[in-house]
């Protein structure tokens, strides 16, 4: 699929980015060379493949659950910026 320059840069406002002319034919091309790619995918025979279906057939390795200590209070926040007696201190969101 071959984009058109007006295209690129409507995706380029809708993400907020400031392209220089040489920017905006460099992506024109990048872009149309990944809509293109997806096309070819489109020719692909899926049929019968569940929509979930994995390429490997390995098991997910997780380590199974464990109850620990509590993590000491000294500990957890040994490395925080900032602190207000035992909990981490973040700047205000909301006013």
């Amino acid at each position: 699929m071959k984009l058109e320059l007006a295209q690129v840069r409507h995706v380029a406002k809708l993400a907020r980015l400031s392209l220089t002319p040489e920017e905006e034919a460099r992506f024109l091309t990048q872009l149309s060379a990944v809509l293109e790619a997806v096309d070819a995918l489109a020719s692909v025979d899926t049929t019968g493949v569940p929509p979930t279906t994995f390429a490997l057939s390995t098991a997910a390795h997780v380590r199974p659950d464990e109850v620990r200590d509590e993590l000491d209070v000294d500990v957890a926040l040994r490395n925080a910026p900032q602190k207000v007696g035992t909990s981490f201190a973040i700047p205000r969101v909301l006013e």
